[in-house]
């Protein structure tokens, strides 16, 4: 590789936290005008790297060079002045400004002005997205755009800088498969503008559709760096696990007798959703698909008591039950884990015990009102074991653990109730291959000891993996069943453009 190809240099890196080894001895190299993905499972070491590179974080030991040059200590400011950029997950955009003063924000941080012009930033921003081919209401708050928009104005913002190198964590997360069509798109664009991208994403089909050359971390070290086209699905899961896992369809059959543990008829609520009907078998795994917008959150929402339904009925083991509330649904044993589990699935200040308790309260209080230590003690030490919870001491609070245990817990919050049905909102979003493939187990799992199970998701592969048949949602109606005979991605990617 030409030394001047290399745009960003880290060698040596190393970095601990009280004791425990985050990166150890970490070499990577970043190559002008391609994108480069960064791997591996939730705790390798990746968000560490990026916090370093990006001055948010000061390593123990090793340099960083850019364009040849050691950068010194870096600062957040420094690192941006010097055209080291990082979109994260929450797109850090100021809700309360426009879209065009958010993308010429850190050109104004950058050259130190004092003073504020819409007048430039609204030149700037023009040119910057026609540039890019974007379109974006440069007028419009930021608070007001959907995910994808704000993905875009991110982009922008960084673009609007002359960034030498984009890092992009976790990118595709709260988009749809058409928005992670454009976003490629528009990461092409900058690959071609000369711009180098660092791709974090637990996707693996969109390392492999994207990237140009991947960087593997395990365990705080680099473990592979090299081309993508050398690697196939299985090696690169290999790598970045550790060992084999399988991501094969895995689905036991069920007999055509069994009865139904939920069905809705005629469910509606006005503008959202009409005349949804559907049943999820015991022992059955059942996907809800569809695109954003579709209504599919929606319904999984009424059979919580969420978003009541304004029409129809839900039935729980043959029974009309009355859902108006959350506390209808879970006496009638549904139980729901939200897409979003940082706001809506835990307590993030509070302890992975507490958390795991939360939801079957009522059931470990004595007549005193006091907690039974004992009952408390059971369900979570059975929680943690049979959820594979990696934690060394459960009074720790939810936020010390990865995005897939904290998934965990959330799963084993509910499942303490032992429910007739469990509905899941994108149950994987944010987790590693390896958690991934360990949460669509329990699911596996619970649903052959008699629990009835709805996804909701539009990962496609996931759904196939896990699911006995997948029913497509759109404009608030099921219009497709793809059942297990037909089941295959290509199906349900058919049922999802129509």
């Amino acid at each position: 590789m030409p030394e001047t190809a290399i745009v960003l240099r880290a060698r040596g890196v190393r970095k601990t936290y009280g004791g425990v080894t985050a990166l150890r001895e970490a070499d990577v190299d970043i190559r002008r005008g391609e994108v480069h993905c960064l791997a591996g499972e939730n705790g390798s070491g990746k968000s560490t790297l990026i916090k370093i590179v990006s001055g948010v974080e000061q390593p123990d030991a090793g340099t960083i060079t850019l364009d040849g040059h050691d950068v010194g200590r870096l600062t957040p400011t420094r690192a941006v002045e010097l055209g080291i950029q990082v979109i994260h997950q929450d797109l850090s955009l100021f809700p309360n400004l426009s879209v065009a003063e958010n993308i010429a924000m850190v050109a104004r941080v950058a050259s130190r002005r004092r003073l504020v012009s819409r007048r430039d930033a609204m030149a700037l921003a023009k040119a910057t997205t026609e540039r890019l081919g974007v379109s974006l209401d440069l007028t419009e708050r930021a608070s007001n755009l959907p995910v994808a928009q704000r993905q875009l104005a991110a982009i922008c913002r960084a673009f609007a800088h002359d960034a030498k190198v984009l890092f992009m964590d976790e990118p595709t997360t709260a988009l749809t498969w058409r928005e992670v069509d454009a976003l490629l798109a528009l990461v092409d664009t900058l690959r071609a503008e000369g711009l180098a991208v660092v791709f974090v994403s637990h996707k693996l089909e969109e390392v492999f559709r994207i990237s140009d050359r991947v960087t593997v971390l395990r365990n705080g070290e680099v473990v592979h760096a090299g081309e993508v086209k050398d690697l196939d699905r299985p090696t690169l899961v290999r790598v970045m696990t550790g060992q084999d896992v399988t991501e094969d369809r895995d689905v036991t059959e069920l007999p055509p007798d069994t009865r139904p543990v939920l069905a809705t008829r005629g469910l509606g609520r006005r503008h959202e959703f009409a005349d949804v009907s559907f049943s999820v078998r015991a022992g059955e795994v059942v996907g809800l698909t569809g695109l954003l917008g579709s209504g599919r959150t929606e319904i999984a929402e009424a059979i919580f008591g969420m978003r009541p339904a304004d029409t129809g009925e839900i039935l729980v083991d043959g029974e009309p039950v009355r859902v108006r509330s959350v506390h209808d649904a879970i006496r009638a044993g549904i139980a729901y884990v939200p897409g979003d589990r940082l706001t809506q699935g835990v307590f993030l200040g509070q302890s992975i015990r507490r958390n795991l308790i939360a939801g079957s309260i009522d059931r470990l209080i004595s007549r005193t009102g006091r907690l039974r230590d004992k009952a408390v003690q059971r369900t979570v030490t059975t929680a943690v074991e049979s959820l594979r919870i990696k934690t060394s001491d459960v009074a720790a609070p939810v936020r010390t653990l990865s995005g897939g245990n904290q998934q965990r817990v959330v799963l084993g919050k509910w499942l303490a109730r032992s429910p007739r049905v469990l509905v899941l909102n994108s149950p994987t979003v944010g987790v590693d291959i390896g958690s991934k493939e360990g949460i669509l187990q329990v699911l596996r799992d619970r649903a052959r000891a008699g629990m009835g199970v709805l996804v909701i998701s539009d990962d496609v592969p996931e759904l196939v993996s896990v699911c006995h048949r997948v029913l497509v949602v759109r404009r608030g109606r099921v219009v497709d069943e793809i059942a297990s005979a037909r089941m295959s991605v290509q199906a349900v990617t058919d049922g999802l453009t129509g």
